[in-house]
């Protein structure tokens, strides 16, 4: 699964590696937490440009009655999604990258659970393939929201855990995002991404409270 991640690149960066418009402003982020606002690429219809917005992380279905179940919807099974009620529609309709430059898995050991700090071994900014919904509630207001998107563990992170969040190469960006993309090259798209251009390593317990937001949080140990 994934339940954390970080996102430090500079924005100028940001902006050229997703092919953005404008700079984009956005702070530094070490601890990103499911219900909070997080940066996400989409490519909206009749839109000329991609663009960059922030969405409330835990997706919430459109026929939802309580914005609530976005708690248990941050993460949307890779193999499930055409089935899903969930996730079916805007999995054919509605997909978005995420922004990330890594992020957390906890590792079991005994009773103890051991923070691990996963990312590329370049050190880029990458994005996990994610999925985008807009829901109205009773009273009348619209929160959009999003969920990431997971596969099975790679070689290095099976021994931490067996699912991954689906990391998208650049070049498959636009595939994800057009809208007239099939269901059979999307889902070709959702594997889990090459161990050897991955790292991991130990970090403190620091990142298990989301109130911690800080470069210690991927500090390794």
């Amino acid at each position: 699964m994934c339940g954390r991640f970080a996102l430090k690149t500079p924005p100028r960066s940001i902006q050229e590696h997703f092919l953005l418009p404008e700079t984009v402003a956005l702070s530094p982020r070490y601890n990103i937490a499911p219900s909070q606002e997080i940066a996400v690429v989409r490519h909206l219809p009749g839109k000329p440009f991609r663009q960059l917005d922030m969405l409330r992380w835990g997706l919430i279905p459109h026929w939802s009655k309580d914005m609530r179940i976005g708690y248990k919807m941050i993460n949307a099974r890779a193999e499930t999604l055409a089935q899903k009620p969930s996730f079916r529609a805007a999995f054919k309709k509605r997909r978005c990258l995420v922004i990330a430059d890594g992020f957390y898995e906890w590792a079991h050991s005994g009773k103890t659970k051991q923070p691990m700090y996963v990312s590329l071994k370049n050190g880029s900014v990458f994005a996990f393939a994610g999925l985008w919904e807009s829901w109205h509630s009773p009273e009348g207001s619209t929160v959009e929201s999003c969920t990431i998107i997971t596969t099975s563990a790679n070689e290095l992170l099976y021994e931490i855990h067996d699912r991954m969040p689906v990391i998208l190469r650049p070049e498959q960006y636009a595939t994800w995002l057009q809208d007239s993309s099939q269901e059979q090259s999307l889902q070709q798209l959702l594997m889990p991404y090459p161990s050897e251009a991955m790292t991991a390593y130990r970090v403190s317990q620091e990142v298990n409270s989301p109130k911690n937001d800080t470069p210690a949080c991927i500090k390794p140990i």
